[in-house]
């Protein structure tokens, strides 16, 4: 009986997930709801990152999933970053044009 207890089924060769890449996932999580620009710029680094982990030849761990979902998700918060800063100018530019059609009243 020299033989380790380990569980039946064991498979040596699942990789193990990417740290970057659970970083990265919820970093992007984070930055949709409590920390928003820091939260995109940390899931975008992490996410290519472990992108790169997770595509080496050979592979050490997996999560490339993970790193991709974190990497869109960073980009989508960049995207609404920069629709909300457009909105916000035209909202300005707007009311200075009211404002100077109405003679400064």
């Amino acid at each position: 009986m020299d033989q380790p207890n380990l569980p039946p089924n064991v498979n040596s060769d699942i990789l193990p997930t990417s740290t970057l890449a659970i970083v990265s996932l919820v970093s992007a999580i984070l930055g949709f709801t409590i920390v928003p620009v820091i939260g995109t710029i940390v899931a975008l680094i992490t996410g290519y990152m472990a992108r790169g982990e997770t595509r080496a030849i050979p592979a050490k761990v997996s999560g490339d999933g993970l790193a991709t979902a974190g990497i869109i998700m960073g980009w989508v918060q960049v995207a609404l970053l920069v629709i909300g800063i457009c909105c916000t100018i035209a909202y300005f530019v707007f009311i200075v044009g009211i404002f100077a059609a109405s003679g400064g009243q």
